[in-house]
């Protein structure tokens, strides 16, 4: 197994830092196209390193994906201070994969606000039950499922049974680099598995449909520490093929951050 997502082919490319993804970085829902958990971990790489301030953090981060980011071929990312500011600041990142007809397209996309910070510690609240401990949890195997893809990137560890009523919960941690050669920051790591949460909160029979999301929308009032990250979702479904996962992100002293997914459902085609 290879220990990263991507390795960086060129720092100085005229397109932007220019990428390589490696087998890990593959969907469960097709080998050809990229999970969308490194993409938005990358994404926010090139957030953070934006004009970098040390003394803000970023507090939400919008992860648009533009159609299926493939599994082969170059990437490049670019990253942009949109609205500079003494307390707010708004950056932007875009990725560009090769197209059908070979040529850069944008793929996936990601917005932050960056926030200025200060000591706010007397305010520390966090209202929510937290996760119960990963001695509890359950590792499903999935792995076993699949050819070389995302999940062998992963050690996971079910609390609850997949379909079960109520929200799903999970223990996740990345077992490899994002880019070879560098240690994943805090953000990174919670990103490389956040859009997970559609999975956990599913209550679908996945033989029987798909359900993608297009979007994660993520609010975090807390720096997450540790390598490991807890999600409790729930995805509700509409009588028209649209959903909405909800989820909170957490780390072992408690709940981080808030996510939002926007899912597709669609019925899967009988084979003939």
């Amino acid at each position: 197994m290879t220990d990263s997502y991507y390795e960086l082919v060129d720092s100085d490319d005229s397109r932007g830092e220019k990428f390589r993804a490696t087998d890990m970085v593959r969907s469960t829902w097709s080998s050809h196209i990229q999970h969308a958990g490194p993409v938005s971990a990358l994404l926010v790489r090139a957030l953070e390193r934006c004009e970098r301030r040390d003394d803000t953090r970023l507090s939400r981060v919008v992860v648009d994906l533009l159609g299926p980011v493939p599994a082969e071929g170059d990437l490049w990312v670019t990253a942009t201070l949109e609205r500079g500011g003494k307390q707010i600041e708004l950056v932007s990142a875009t990725m560009l994969g090769q197209g059908p007809d070979g040529q850069p397209r944008p793929v996936a996309r990601a917005s932050g606000w960056r926030m200025h910070t200060l000591d706010t510690a007397a305010l520390l609240s966090a209202p929510v039950p937290p996760m119960r401990p990963r001695v509890d949890g359950i590792n499903r195997n999935l792995a076993d499922n699949f050819d070389p893809n995302y999940v062998h990137s992963l050690e996971w560890l079910w609390l609850t049974k997949p379909l079960a009523p109520g929200p799903g919960e999970s223990w996740i941690r990345p077992l490899v680099d994002l880019v070879q050669g560098e240690e994943m920051t805090a953000l990174e790591r919670l990103f490389a598995v956040a859009d997970d949460a559609n999975g956990i909160g599913s209550k679908i029979d996945i033989t029987k449909y798909t359900f993608l999301n297009t979007d994660l929308a993520v609010h975090i009032h807390r720096q997450p520490a540790g390598d490991w990250v807890g999600i409790r979702a729930e995805t509700m479904y509409g009588p028209d093929g649209v959903g909405t996962t909800v989820g909170t992100l957490f780390d072992d002293d408690g709940a981080v951050g808030v996510i939002q997914q926007s899912v597709l459902v669609r019925p899967r085609t009988p084979k003939a």
